[in-house]
């Protein structure tokens, strides 16, 4: 099994079993206000293996799956095995965190404030792929024939930005968003060639 089909499994028997005991996703959702004041720092990798619903999971578990795959792959066959998958593991945890930094910061004094999920890692995942990857075709729900990712990019983080700007969507716009940018960072931090080799399909 490759790095992407093992957090799949790992999220998919934990966001069952939270969703059967309460008591677990208490201990598992992100509260910011528990990370300054109880020091639960473990909150911020914690979130990411329990979901809402099945919905939810699906969605974050399906876009990882086809995406991290193909990342997965073409970090192994640029990096090697070991350091490959490392790279990778690396994206998916630290994306989470980083992710979860605005809502920290916005949050950190609200006890009544919880999240959960793994969108924001997915979320960084998505656009590392996006700048290894920008001419890979992407099927988007709703829309009726696939897209050239580097266009859907600029595109889902418009949308993303204006969703978390107006509110009241009961989503963590501020965590995609975050994981994004991670993601973007990543890709020029490992290899600057991408960065420019996505801008080029523009100029």
């Amino acid at each position: 099994m490759n790095i992407v089909s093992i957090i799949i499994v790992i999220t998919v028997l934990i966001s069952f079993q939270a969703n059967k005991n309460p008591d677990l996703k208490q201990r598992f959702l992100y509260i910011p206000f528990q990370l300054k004041h109880n020091n639960e720092y473990y909150r911020l990798i914690s979130h990411i293996f329990i979901h809402a619903d099945i919905s939810h999971l699906a969605f974050n578990m399906i876009s990882l799956y086809f995406l991290g795959s193909t990342l997965e792959h073409r970090l192994i066959e640029f990096y090697g095995v070991q350091l490959g998958a490392c790279y990778f593991l690396l994206l998916y945890f630290a994306g989470a965190i980083f992710a979860s930094l605005p809502s920290f910061f916005k949050h950190q004094d609200n006890s009544s404030y919880r999240s959960l999920g793994a969108s924001g890692a997915v979320s960084a995942v998505i656009f590392a792929a996006i700048l290894w990857e920008p001419t890979m075709l992407l099927g988007i729900m709703f829309f009726p024939f696939p897209i050239p990712a580097y266009i859907f990019g600029p595109i889902y983080l418009a949308i993303e930005y204006f969703a978390m700007k107006r509110g009241g969507t009961g989503v963590a716009h501020d965590a995609h968003l975050g994981g994004a940018l991670f993601g973007i960072l990543f890709v020029l931090l490992l290899n600057i060639e991408k960065g420019k080799e996505f801008l080029d399909l523009f100029f």
